[in-house]
């Protein structure tokens, strides 16, 4: 596949990107106009989940919306408490 940009759908683009020597390490090159449009500058966050490996930016100790609603739901929680108020301002 030549470097550049491939379509999978509307909302999925498919970019191969070049590996570099990072001293013992590797690293990926990202696009110019990839580290503009989403404002990427210094550092990103990376992570990894059984559907594969996302970049973005922001604070590292924030909560992706799926990792809360992981969180909460393994608090188990008992709301019963707010039942009474179930019926408030209902006539």
């Amino acid at each position: 596949m030549r470097e550049g940009t491939v379509k999978r759908s509307e909302t999925t683009v498919k970019r191969e990107v070049k590996l570099v020597h990072v001293g013992n390490s590797r690293g990926i090159r990202l696009p110019k106009a990839l580290l503009q449009k989403y404002g990427w500058s210094d550092s990103l966050v990376l992570e990894e989940a059984e559907e594969g490996v996302f970049l973005h930016g922001g604070e590292t100790d924030k909560l992706s919306w799926r990792e809360t609603y992981r969180a909460m739901a393994a608090e188990r929680e008992d709301w019963s408490d707010f039942d009474v108020a179930v019926a408030d301002g209902v006539d």
